[in-house]
């Protein structure tokens, strides 16, 4: 997934004010376009569960 330099400053603005950590965000969106073209999404929402229950990666 390709974010434009104000869409980064953007989602690290939103992440801040709702105290998320913005890697985790990107890393979750790069996830869902990853399943986005595929004929079954079986497996997405494992995925993002995981991404969820992991360790805050270093930003």
């Amino acid at each position: 997934m390709k974010l434009s330099e104000e869409d980064h400053q953007l989602l690290d603005e939103l992440c801040r004010r709702n105290d998320v950590n913005p890697a985790k965000v990107r890393k979750m969106l790069k996830t869902v376009c990853d399943y986005e073209f595929k004929e079954r999404r079986t497996g997405v929402y494992d995925a993002l569960r995981d991404i969820l229950k992991s360790q805050p990666a270093a930003e």
